[in-house]
């Protein structure tokens, strides 16, 4: 039996978690709360992040760290901010076979590094692949049918990924293009708070329309500076993912965006959050991503300027209206 360990018991890692145990495999789900890791335990239930979906049996929760690194396969599913740290603990007690599944989505906010880059900077032996595309979490968990992309260098083990982890209702897609099924999820949720202010300011339908149109620009654009590919940006882990996550208020990115069109202060809304939201993180990463290679991001910099920048929601949306007209073939919102 395939020995698999999710690390981190959010929603997402807790989905993941149910489709890897639906799959046949031997799964450890770690929290870094051992009252948490208790409390799955005992009632079968991830209460705090995943309510009333039940934990598929034979999933066995922890908090001991050293433990997991026991694994065939290890999908990381803790914030981007957290992944060099988690793996830093983990490094001596992992197989250099184990497969890393990095299936957080965002860039290191300090670095401007890839979730690639970090993960081969700290463990550069283990082979890595990358699990990303329009998935809500719960959505999975109650076996939903959803599909994502997965990319790896290697596709004798990106097989045996798909076989560990692939359902008929989780589909994974296989891609050696490692940089471009990082891309779309790390900008698109920087977009989907764009999206989301939209939304809570009542600026429209038309104007949502056009931020995901325009936004997809700036996720080729960021793309072709890095490498990818662009049949990768327009496939699952890109325009799939940005299509879904600007489009709903269940996305944490949205929803935080909607709050601030609102009126709302940032650091109110966070305070009020379990969960973390990434694109608040990402957001600057990508506008100096943006300024080291000369790429015009005016969607993802008006974000940043309204998250770290201190510049008012209006502000933002009038500077971006202001604009000078363009040919759709070049830059610019």
């Amino acid at each position: 039996m395939t020995k698999v360990s999710v690390i981190g018991a959010g929603a997402w890692g807790t989905a993941l978690a149910i489709v890897a145990r639906k799959g046949g495999n031997d799964v450890q789900l770690w929290t870094r709360h051992p009252d948490h890791a208790d409390a799955l335990n005992r009632e079968k239930t991830n209460r705090k992040y995943l309510e009333n979906v039940p934990l598929t049996p034979g999933i066995v929760a922890t908090s001991d760290l050293a433990r997991t690194g026991d694994a065939d396969i290890l999908l990381l599913v803790v914030p981007a901010q957290q992944v060099r740290g988690i793996l830093t603990q983990l490094k001596p007690s992992l197989a250099r076979e184990t497969v890393l599944v990095m299936c957080a989505k965002g860039i290191e906010q300090d670095s401007g590094r890839l979730m690639s880059e970090v993960i081969q900077d700290v463990t550069p032996d283990n082979p890595l692949a990358i699990l990303s595309g329009p998935n809500f979490a719960k959505e999975i968990a109650v076996g939903l049918p959803a599909a994502a992309t997965l990319a790896i260098s290697d596709r004798e083990i990106g097989e045996n990924l798909v076989k560990a982890i692939g359902l008929p209702t989780f589909r994974p897609y296989l891609t050696d293009d490692i940089v471009g099924a990082q891309i779309g999820g790390a900008v698109k949720n920087v977009l989907a708070i764009a999206c989301g202010v939209v939304s809570g300011g009542k600026l429209g339908e038309n104007a949502r329309a056009a931020l995901i149109t325009r936004g997809m620009a700036e996720i080729l654009r960021l793309g072709e500076k890095l490498g990818a590919r662009a049949e990768t940006l327009m496939g699952l882990s890109g325009l799939g993912d940005l299509v879904l996550t600007c489009s709903s208020p269940a996305s944490r990115n949205f929803s935080l965006g909607a709050a601030l069109g609102q009126g709302d202060i940032l650091g109110e809304i966070l305070q009020q959050r379990t969960a973390v939201t990434e694109g608040v993180y990402t957001a600057s990463a990508i506008c100096r991503l943006a300024e080291k290679f000369n790429i015009e991001m005016p969607i993802c910099c008006a974000v940043d300027e309204i998250l770290n920048g201190g510049v008012a929601v209006s502000s933002a949306v009038e500077e971006l209206l202001a604009r000078p007209f363009r040919d759709e073939r070049l830059a610019g919102f």
